[in-house]
């Protein structure tokens, strides 16, 4: 495809896929969701239990990707200033992502609430975002969360060809914080590393920077992540961070795509491994893509996920 755009289509078919048991914690409530599936990615029936949005829809982390996607189909021409409008439009006010933000906040008055937003879910990174920018201030990536968002937001950039300066500062455009840059770029260099036809990106990244003082942490943890191969990568997950934080949500991610030979067989094991499976899934189904192709991504899932379609349209 196109500038590599399937690589962009492997992230948000994997997000999607991920999407209606997004945020389950509680394992036993999940393996009883999909007891007796061979294939649970795209359940009919939502399951998360903070928000509810039609299946084939994409969480917000490949929402902020789909926002970046539509603002490099538009033009080439200030590509940072235009993502910032379309980040208003798309998740600031008169959007549902910003009318749901309110219903929670009004919601967190409630004593022992517990129901769940009907609709989209916006995240922390983005919250800040949009105010930011509505304040017009110089620096408009949130600072209070070490997440996914970054990475997730420009990825489409990363492949229309553009270099590792300019990278950084879209990520900051969404996110300030060093954590999530540092754990964003080490992705980048990964999908860079399989596009570029090595046969063991991983491996290849840890010779690459293993020298590198900004990477020390994250190499020291690949380390330890490869002699855990073999183990269950539920249990694994829970021991390594099930959460959507850094470093866990790498380190995860990291386990899926050392324990799986495939595109479908990671996807399904980060679905299975329960919380913040989108995030994992978003840098997983890249990871596949790039490494495997657009022939890697299953037909039958590509079908069911609505972004999929606007991407297609690019080949």
């Amino acid at each position: 495809m196109k500038n590599n755009l399937h690589v962009f289509l492997g992230a948000t078919v994997a997000d999607a896929a991920a999407r209606p048991l997004h945020w389950v914690y509680n394992q036993k409530k999940l393996n009883s969701y999909i007891k007796g599936k061979k294939d649970f990615s795209f359940l009919k029936e939502n399951k998360s239990p903070f928000y509810n949005i039609k299946t084939g829809k994409v969480s917000g982390y490949n929402e902020i990707g789909q926002v970046m996607f539509k603002t490099l189909l538009e033009g080439n021409e200030d590509i940072n200033q235009r993502f910032k409008k379309n980040i208003l439009k798309n998740f600031g006010p008169g959007s549902i992502y910003w009318k749901n933000l309110r219903l929670r906040s009004k919601y967190k008055k409630v004593k022992d609430w517990r129901d769940i937003v009907k609709g989209p879910w916006i995240h922390q990174n983005v919250i800040e975002t949009v105010k930011n920018i509505k304040l017009k201030k110089k620096s408009t990536g949130g600072m209070k969360v070490n997440e996914s968002d970054g990475f997730c937001a420009s990825l489409p950039y990363f492949l229309y060809g553009y270099d590792f300066k300019s990278l950084e500062k879209i990520i900051t455009t969404v996110t300030i914080s060093k954590t999530s840059h540092k754990y964003a770029l080490a992705k980048f260099h990964i999908i860079d590393l399989a596009l570029k036809g090595a046969k063991n990106p991983i491996n290849e990244f840890v010779k690459k920077f293993k020298k590198s003082a900004n990477y020390k942490i994250i190499i020291d943890d690949i380390i330890k992540i490869r002699k855990l191969k073999s183990k269950s990568h539920s249990l694994i997950v829970k021991k390594l961070g099930m959460a959507c934080s850094y470093p866990g949500t790498f380190n995860s991610s990291i386990h899926a795509i050392l324990s799986s030979t495939n595109y479908k067989r990671a996807i399904l094991k980060t679905i299975k491994a329960g919380g913040c499976n989108c995030s994992r899934a978003n840098f997983i189904g890249a990871y596949f893509a790039a490494l495997k192709g657009f022939n890697s991504i299953p037909k039958s899932w590509i079908k069911k996920t609505v972004p999929a379609k606007k991407i297609l349209n690019q080949n």
